[in-house]
C-alpha cells in the first residue's frame, strides 16, 4: 500500500513540472477562489435564510403550549364515535342520529389489504420518517408559494392525525407550522401503530348507504360494503382507501342514502384503480393480484340503500335518544356535585346539562340497551296500522315551517298505546301515533291528555277502601247534584240510579257515584296518592277539585303514567317506575348506567286486590265487555275504561298478574270522537276493540308472558261480610226482613260493617211506578201494602250529605238495591185528582189506560142498567181483568191522597161503548163504597163524594145530601162554584160533587183538566 501511494506522488510531481500544468494551477486557483467566495457566500445566505426561517417558524408556533404526553395521547384518541341502540336481548336496531357517523375499531380487527392501500396511497414512507418528510414538505412549500396547479401534498399520516384531532382544518402557515412540530413531538409519543390505528379510525369516508356523514374505516366498510373491516376484499380495500382524497365525489351514495349513477360512480372507481397500481407499485401485490382487482365489479358489491333507525323506527329511536340524554344528564350533574332531583326544578340548569348530554350521546360511542321486545313492537304497530275504526280524518290548516305559506293538514285520530310488564316496570312494547311523518309527537310517553274515568280506582275508590270508608260493595248515592252553574252527569244524561253498590258505580263508570264518594274523601288530599305513582303534571288545582275524581286534570297524563299506576295494583299496591333503557354502555363495554327498580308501597295489597276485584266486573258486564270479547284468549284481566267531556278522549287500560295495556284515541287538536258512528262505530266501541285487537298481537308473540295461567292472589285479611245493602251497616232486622242483605269484599285491616244499620223504619207502603213510597193517611186501605219498612229521614239527610239532591231519586227501579217492600220517601202529592181514563173491552177482558203519575190503583164499576156497583179495585201496575158477559163497566183511578178521576167510558161486553157522562147526563155518578173516598185536600165531605181533576172539596164546596152530584149544571167553566145544592159544580172531566155531605166545589179557581208534569223516573 504504502509503495502504491508513493508511485501516485511521484507521478502527481511529474505533471506539476509539465508547462501546462502551470497555466492550469493559476486558472483553477482563481476557480477555486471564486468557488469558495460563492460557497461562503451561500453558506451565509443560507444560514441568513436558515434563521430568518427558523425565526419565522418559531413566530407561528409560540402560541402553541407545550403539550405533555398524557395530554397529546388524549387528544388524539378523543374522536367521536356514534352511539347505537338496541331491543331487549341485545338485537341491534342501528346508529343514532348524528352529524357524523362513526364507531371505533383496532388495527387487529382491519384488513391487511386496507392497511397497505392506506400506506401505498397517503405516506409510502410512513414506517421511516419521525413524523414529516422534508423533501415533501419542500415540495409543497414550493408549490404553494409559486402558486402551482400540481398540488401533490406533502401531509403523513401523522400529520393528518394532528391536523384532524388537535388543530383545525384552517389553510395557513401558522397551523401547517404547529403541524410539523406536533408531528415530530407525537412520534415521541406513540408508536407508528398506535398512530396508524387512530388514522384509520377518524378519517372520513364520504357517506354510507344511509346518506349519512361516515368516518373511521370500519363505518366505512359496514356503511358501504356492508362488511367488517377485518373482512374487506382487496377491490373494497383500494375503492376505501381511496375515498379520503374526495370523500364526497368518491363515495357511491347521495345524502338521501341512494346509489349514484353509472357516471357518477366512475371518479370513485377511477380512483380504485389509482390505488391498486400504487399498491403494485410499493409491491404490497403482484401482478397477478393488480389485474384481478382491476377488473373486478366493485359495483356489485354496494350494500343497497338502508333505511335509517329514525326512519324505519322513528317513535322509538326518537324515544330512545331522549331517555339516553336524560340519564347522561343526572349523571354529568352528579359528577359536578349537583342534585340530579334539581334538574326537574330549575329548567336553566336542566337545560344546560340536557345540551352536554346531547353531545355524549351522540358522539361517546354509547351502547343503549333499551327493554323493547322488537317481535312486540313490529306486531303492535302492524296491529295498529292495520286497525279500521279510529275515526275520521280531517283536513286543517297549518303554516310550512321552511316557507311559512299556509298549507293543508291531514288531521286523523291519534292512538297511544304502551305495555309494561308489573312487577319490573320494562316497557315491552308501545305505539307512538298514526304516522310519524304528520306528527312527530309520542302519544303513549309525552302527550299529556286529562284520563277521563280512567282516573277513578286511582284516586276515588281505591283511597276510600284505604281509607277504610267503604268495601267492595258498599252503596254510593248515585243521584245528581248542582255545585253553581256545574251540574255533573252520568254517561247517559238522564241516568241516575240511587243508591247502588260501589262495585256496579265502578263497573258502570257512574260520575255522579264517584263524584260523591270523592267529595267524602277529599279533605284528605288523595291525589297525593297519583304523585306516588308517577304523575309529574299535577296542578295545585287537580288536589282541590272535584272533577279530578273522574279524570278532568288540568294539564293531564301520558298513557305511560296512567298505565303505569294501574300496574299498581297488580303489584300488590306497589308503584314500580316504568323504564326503557336498562343499561347505557361506552365503548369499551364499561356499564355507564344500569336501570336500578325503587319500588314505592302506595296501596295495601288488600285494596289493590279489592279493587282489582272490582274492575274485572268492568271486563265481564261493565264498560269493558267489548274488549273482553275481542280477546283470542282468556286470563284474569281487570280493566277500565274512560271517556273525557264531548268525547274529546277514549281509554282503556287494562292488566292481569302479568302485564299492563294502556290504549288512548283522540284527536291532537281537540275534537269530538262522536262522529261518523255509523262507520266507524262509537268511540267506546272503538277503543274496546283496539285494546283487544293490541293485546292480542302481543299475545302472538308470547302467549305465555301475556296469558299467565295464575290469578291475583286473595291476601288473608281481604275477607267477605255482610251488611244491609242500602246503609252498608251491620244488618239489622228491619233490613234482613225487607230481603235487602247483602256480602262482599272488604278490608278486615281497617272497616268491617259492624255498627248496626239505623236506614229502616217500619212503614205502611203504596206502589207508583214500580217506586215505594209511605202511604198518607188518607190513602184508600185496598191498594196500601202494611208492614213493609221506610228509610228513615235521618238516613236520607246523611247519605245525600252537603252535595244534597232529590230524595226521590234514592232507590229508583232502576237501583239494583231497590225493593218492593222499601220506601225511600213521602211522595210529593200534587193535590189534583187524577185524570179520567179510557176504557175498552175485547172478548171478556176490560183495559184501561194509565191515568196521572200519582195514581196507586183503579177501581172497576159494573154499570149495568144504571147500576153502581164496585167489582174490583187493582194497584196501579195491572191495567186489565176479566169481566163477566153482558155487563157494562166504568174505571176509575185513584191517587195516593185518595182522590179519584171521573169515571172512564162505559164499555160493554156486548160489544156497546158509551160515551163518558157530559153536561146535561141524568146518569148519576157510580156509589164510592169507602167512606175515606170523598175527602178532597181541604173538604169535609163524606160519604160517596167523587172529586174530580181539579174537585178538592175545597172549603167553601158545602154540596147538599141530596143534590150533591153536581152534573146537572157543571159547565166545565174555571168558576163552578160547589155552594148550595151543588148545581154550580165542575162535572165531566173535572170532577162531581156527589154524595150525602160532598164537597161541590171541584174546579176552584184553577179547574184544569190536564195534569201536572210526571217526574220522570231513572
Amino acid at each position: 500500500m504504502k509503495d502504491w501511494i508513493e508511485k501516485i506522488n511521484a507521478k502527481i510531481d511529474e505533471l506539476i513540472q509539465q508547462k501546462w500544468m502551470k497555466r492550469l494551477r493559476i486558472s483553477g486557483s482563481v476557480t477555486w477562489n471564486l468557488f469558495l467566495l460563492f460557497l461562503v457566500f451561500a453558506l451565509v445566505g443560507t444560514v441568513f435564510a436558515g434563521s430568518v426561517g427558523a425565526g419565522y417558524f418559531a413566530s407561528l408556533v409560540k402560541e402553541e403550549p407545550l403539550r405533555s404526553k398524557k395530554d397529546l395521547r388524549e387528544l388524539i384518541f378523543n374522536y367521536d364515535s356514534t352511539s347505537e341502540i338496541y331491543f331487549a336481548n341485545d338485537i341491534y336496531i342501528g346508529k343514532l342520529r348524528t352529524d357524523l357517523d362513526r364507531r371505533e375499531t383496532t388495527l387487529n380487527n382491519v384488513s391487511p389489504d386496507v392497511i397497505n392501500a392506506v400506506l401505498a396511497t397517503e405516506d409510502e414512507y410512513f414506517r421511516e420518517h419521525n413524523g414529516i418528510v422534508p423533501k415533501a414538505v419542500i415540495r409543497g412549500l414550493l408549490q404553494d408559494v409559486t402558486n402551482s396547479a400540481t398540488q401533490t401534498g406533502g401531509s403523513t399520516l401523522t400529520q393528518q392525525l394532528i391536523k384532524n384531532q388537535v388543530l383545525t382544518n384552517e389553510v395557513s402557515y401558522e397551523r401547517k407550522a404547529k403541524e410539523l412540530l406536533l408531528a415530530m413531538r407525537l412520534e415521541h409519543f406513540m408508536t407508528k401503530d398506535e398512530i396508524l390505528e387512530a388514522y384509520l379510525n377518524i378519517i372520513p369516508y364520504g357517506r354510507n348507504a344511509s346518506g349519512r356523514n361516515i368516518a373511521g374505516v370500519e363505518t366505512a366498510a359496514e356503511g358501504i360494503f356492508g362488511v367488517k373491516a377485518k373482512d374487506l376484499t382487496l377491490p373494497q380495500a383500494a375503492y376505501i382507501a381511496g375515498i379520503p382524497q374526495a370523500p364526497f365525489a368518491y363515495t357511491p351514495f347521495t345524502n338521501k342514502g341512494v346509489l349514484k349513477s353509472e357516471e357518477a360512480l366512475q371518479p370513485g372507481i377511477d380512483r380504485m384503480k389509482t390505488v391498486l397500481y400504487r399498491m403494485k407499485d410499493a409491491g404490497y401485490i403482484d401482478e397477478a393480484q393488480y389485474q384481478t382487482a382491476l377488473n373486478y365489479d366493485i359495483k356489485a358489491d354496494f350494500r343497497s340503500p338502508e333505511m335509517r333507525p329514525e326512519d324505519r323506527y322513528p317513535w322509538l329511536t326518537y324515544e330512545l335518544e331522549s331517555r339516553a340524554t336524560d340519564i347522561i344528564a343526572e349523571k354529568l350533574a352528579a359528577e359536578d356535585g349537583i342534585d340530579p332531583e334539581r334538574l326537574k326544578n330549575e329548567e336553566k340548569l336542566k337545560d344546560k346539562y340536557k345540551i352536554l348530554a346531547d353531545r355524549d350521546v351522540r358522539s361517546k360511542g354509547y351502547r343503549i340497551y333499551s327493554t323493547i321486545n322488537k317481535d312486540m313492537y313490529d306486531a303492535m304497530q302492524k296491529a295498529a296500522e292495520n286497525f279500521k275504526y279510529y275515526g275520521h280524518t280531517y283536513t286543517g290548516k297549518d303554516k310550512d315551517p321552511v316557507t311559512g305559506e299556509e298549507i293543508d293538514v291531514e288531521m286523523p285520530v291519534q292512538v297511544g298505546s304502551i305495555l309494561i310488564e308489573n312487577t319490573t316496570g320494562r316497557i315491552l312494547s308501545f305505539v307512538g301515533g298514526r304516522d310519524f311523518k304528520t306528527t312527530e309527537v309520542n302519544h303513549a310517553t309525552q302527550a299529556f291528555r286529562p284520563n277521563g274515568s280512567t282516573m277513578k280506582p286511582l284516586l276515588v275508590y281505591a283511597p276510600a277502601i284505604e281509607y277504610g270508608v267503604i268495601g267492595a260493595g258498599s252503596p254510593l248515592v248515585d243521584v245528581k247534584f248542582s255545585i253553581g252553574k256545574w251540574s255533573p252527569k252520568n254517561y247517559i244524561t238522564s241516568d241516575e240510579r240511587g243508591l247502588i253498590p260501589a262495585r256496579e258505580a265502578l263497573a258502570d263508570s257512574q260520575n255522579l257515584s264517584a263524584l260523591r264518594l270523592y267529595n267524602d274523601i277529599i279533605n284528605k288530599r288523595p291525589a297525593d296518592y297519583l304523585a306516588k305513582m308517577g304523575f309529574t303534571k299535577l296542578a295545585p288545582n287537580d288536589y282541590t277539585n272535584l272533577s279530578t275524581g273522574i279524570g278532568a286534570l288540568e294539564i293531564g297524563t301520558t298513557v305511560e303514567e296512567n298505565t303505569n299506576a294501574f300496574a299498581t295494583f297488580a303489584n300488590g299496591g306497589q308503584f314500580i317506575d316504568a323504564y326503557m333503557i336498562d343499561r347505557i354502555e361506552d365503548q369499551e363495554g364499561n356499564i355507564v348506567y344500569k336501570h336500578e327498580a325503587e319500588p314505592v308501597q302506595v296501596y295495601s295489597p288488600e285494596t289493590s286486590y279489592i279493587i282489582t276485584d272490582m274492575l274485572r266486573d268492568v271486563l265481564t258486564k261493565g264498560t269493558g265487555t267489548m274488549a273482553k270479547n275481542t280477546l283470542k284468549f282468556s286470563a284474569d284481566f281487570a280493566a277500565k275504561t274512560g271517556t273525557t267531556q264531548e268525547y274529546k278522549d277514549v281509554w282503556l287500560v287494562g292488566y292481569n298478574p302479568n302485564v299492563s295495556l294502556g290504549v288512548w284515541l283522540g284527536y291532537d287538536k281537540q275534537k269530538t270522537l262522536y262522529a261518523f258512528n255509523n262507520t266507524y262505530l262509537q268511540p267506546s266501541v272503538r277503543i274496546n276493540k283496539l285494546w283487544g285487537t293490541l293485546m292480542n298481537s302481543v299475545y302472538d308473540v308470547d302467549p305465555q308472558l301475556i296469558a299467565p295461567k295464575t290469578r291475583f292472589k286473595q291476601p288473608k285479611n281481604v275477607v267477605s261480610a255482610s251488611f244491609c245493602g242500602i246503609s252498608g251497616l251491620a244488618p239489622s232486622a228491619a233490613c234482613s226482613s225487607a230481603g235487602l242483605v247483602r256480602s262482599d269484599l272488604f278490608n278486615a285491616k281497617v272497616f268491617l260493617p259492624s255498627q248496626p244499620d239505623d236506614s229502616l223504619a217500619s212503614s205502611s207502603v203504596v206502589t207508583i211506578k214500580g217506586k215505594t213510597y209511605n202511604a198518607l193517611p188518607s190513602t184508600p186501605p185496598e191498594f196500601v201494602k202494611p208492614g213493609g219498612a221506610g228509610i228513615n229521614q235521618a238516613f236520607i239527610k246523611r247519605m245525600l250529605g252537603r252535595l244534597g239532591g232529590n230524595p226521590a231519586s234514592l232507590l229508583p227501579k232502576n237501583s239494583t238495591l231497590s225493593n218492593s217492600s222499601v220506601s225511600a220517601v213521602d211522595f210529593p202529592a200534587d193535590g189534583n185528582p187524577p185524570a179520567a181514563v179510557t176504557a175498552s173491552i175485547n172478548g171478556n177482558t176490560l183495559s184501561w189506560s194509565g191515568s196521572s203519575n200519582d195514581v196507586v190503583g183503579y177501581r172497576i164499576y159494573n154499570v149495568t142498567n144504571g147500576g153502581h156497583t164496585l167489582v174490583n179495585s187493582v194497584l196501579e201496575s195491572t191495567q186489565s181483568m176479566t169481566v163477566a158477559s153482558g155487563q157494562a163497566y166504568v174505571v176509575v183511578a185513584v191517587d195516593i191522597t185518595g182522590l179519584t178521576s171521573p169515571q172512564s167510558n162505559v164499555v160493554s161486553t156486548g160489544g156497546s161503548e158509551d160515551e163518558p157522562d157530559q153536561e146535561g147526563d141524568q146518569e148519576t155518578t157510580p156509589p164510592v163504597t169507602p167512606p175515606e173516598d170523598g175527602t178532597g185536600n181541604n173538604g169535609n165531605g163524606s160519604g160517596n163524594g167523587t172529586g174530580g181533576n181539579n174537585g178538592n172539596g175545597s172549603n167553601n164546596g158545602n154540596g147538599s145530601s141530596s143534590n150533591g152530584n153536581g152534573s146537572n149544571n157543571g159547565n166545565n167553566g174555571n168558576n163552578g162554584n160547589g155552594t148550595g145544592n151543588g148545581n154550580n159544580g165542575n162535572s165531566s172531566n173535572n170532577g162531581n160533587g156527589s154524595g150525602n155531605n160532598g164537597n161541590g166545589n171541584t174546579g176552584g179557581d184553577n179547574g184544569n183538566t190536564t195534569p201536572p208534569p210526571e217526574t220522570p223516573t231513572q
